[in-house]
């Protein structure tokens, strides 16, 4: 199902917590608008809110607040301000009078970035609408996280978590450590958020405080627990945000590889988007792709390019060092074309079948047909471009008259010789022929040879100007 509220279950609404300053990050930036695999952390929590289909997601907002704000613009979340951060109780407090009494309450963290949907899922369902639920995972090295006490039986039930500052020896020996998220019943956590106190070593209002809470009250607790490290990983640190991120992409590049994509080197490969494959796809190292990108059967990607929101059909070759950048308009590059090394393809350039774009040729708005070719050191931007033409080395489209784009037809079977400037508007007729050198500003008849430069004029015995000494 889109969404989680059915007839017989409770609605969801997701808080998730972003007020916190990152000291350790060393950074202007709010912790919670770093990167990761090109996505703000916060934007990734709140896309999995999203496809949830939670009735609300409130950000709680603190430190940098109005940035993190305009950078979720567009989103449908509301924000709730904790000024001053008194705790992470105090935080869902701030958060708690924008939300019904009906719902239940799924508490994330903003700096939590890679948690799974279907672990929430889970852990949702193991609350039932009626119980606290927590997502706790069992790990080496408890060190900082809040432990989970249970009762003494075997495999008892939750009854606290104890913050690393108030554990004693023996608490923080426990491997079971809460990831800081949470189900609960909308109306049961206002009332115990309003029981809170800030009597603890940290002088702050703990959120898990409602776990003795909750046990006091009879209300079961129960935990879902996870083996799965990275879905629950917090970023505090540089070190972490890398080392999150290079884990990130190796399991993406295992998935990919799975189904029989041939990466060169699943450690020098970065997924920062969507990425479709058929089959026997190559990549070759250090390459990045953003935004959403298609290759085709048997297409080849050479070492070091930069690939974002393209389609790539069968059988093309990206030779190394090339940039594709659709944009919103999106690249296509038709099959068995050749491009680059060194190309670079903006939005709007669609390529069609066993087209060639060559080392340092840039093309933007403009549309090639089957078998044209533009091999060297060229510009075709807003140009319409014709079956098996061939666009001299160091020859542009001027485009651009200083206020207006213009556009350049080329005509099928057009040879354009080398260091040409087309000055748009202006249209090139089918099997014309375009002398190097010629600046041309008038369109051209079918089949015509056109000549537009000066007549050489040489002067014997020249000599050049000589330095003063």
């Amino acid at each position: 199902m889109d969404q989680i509220s059915q007839q017989d279950q409770a609605p969801v609404d997701v808080v998730i917590m972003a007020a916190g300053k990152g000291t350790r990050m060393k950074s202007r930036l709010p912790k919670v608008l770093h990167r990761l695999a090109g996505r703000a952390l916060l934007a990734h929590v709140t896309d999995t809110a999203a496809r949830l289909g939670a009735r609300h997601v409130v950000v709680v907002t603190g430190h940098g607040a109005a940035e993190v704000e305009a950078a979720m613009h567009g989103r449908p979340l509301q924000f709730a301000r904790q000024e001053p951060q008194l705790g992470t109780g105090h935080a869902v407090q701030q958060a708690m009078p924008l939300l019904p009494d009906d719902g239940v309450v799924l508490v994330l963290s903003g700096d939590v970035p890679l948690i799974a949907e279907d672990t929430l899922r889970a852990l949702i369902a193991a609350g039932a609408g009626e119980r606290l639920a927590l997502l706790t995972i069992e790990v080496d090295d408890p060190t900082g996280y809040g432990r989970i006490v249970r009762a003494e039986a075997e495999g008892g039930a939750v009854t606290a978590i104890v913050e690393q500052k108030d554990a004693t020896d023996a608490q923080r020996a426990i491997r079971e450590v809460y990831s800081g998220m949470m189900a609960v019943p909308a109306a049961r956590l206002k009332g115990w958020l309003g029981r809170l106190d800030n009597r603890n070593a940290q002088g702050e209002y703990y959120l898990t405080d409602v776990v003795k809470l909750a046990a006091a009250d009879g209300v079961p607790v129960v935990a879902h627990v996870t083996d799965d490290a990275l879905q629950v990983a917090g970023i505090n640190s540089p070190a972490q945000l890398a080392g999150l991120e290079r884990a990130w992409q190796l399991r993406q590049a295992e998935a990919l590889m799975a189904q029989g994509v041939r990466l060169a080197d699943p450690a020098r490969f970065d997924l920062r988007g969507t990425l479709a494959c058929e089959a026997d796809v190559e990549i070759d190292v250090n390459c990045v792709f953003e935004g959403a990108v298609f290759l085709g059967e048997g297409v080849r990607i050479g070492a070091n390019c930069v690939i974002a929101n393209a389609r790539i059909e069968a059988g093309a070759v990206i030779h190394p060092f090339t940039h594709i950048d659709g944009e919103k308009a999106g690249v296509t590059v038709g099959e068995k074309a050749l491009v680059g090394p060194f190309a670079r393809l903006r939005p709007g350039a669609q390529l069609g079948a066993e087209v060639h774009i060559g080392n340092f040729v840039e093309v933007k708005n403009s549309t090639l047909a089957d078998g044209a070719k533009a091999n060297h050191l060229a510009y075709l931007g807003d140009a319409t471009v014709g079956r098996r033409v061939n666009y001299g080395a160091g020859s542009i489209t001027a485009n651009y008259d200083g206020a207006n784009k213009h556009r350049t037809v080329i005509e099928d079977d057009v040879h354009v010789g080398s260091n040409c400037v087309l000055v748009a508007p202006v249209t090139i007729g089918a099997g014309g022929t375009i002398g190097g050198g010629s600046t041309v500003n008038k369109s051209t008849e079918p089949g015509a040879l056109t000549v537009a430069r000066s007549k050489p004029v040489s002067y014997p015995n020249w000599q050049r100007p000589q330095k003063k000494k």
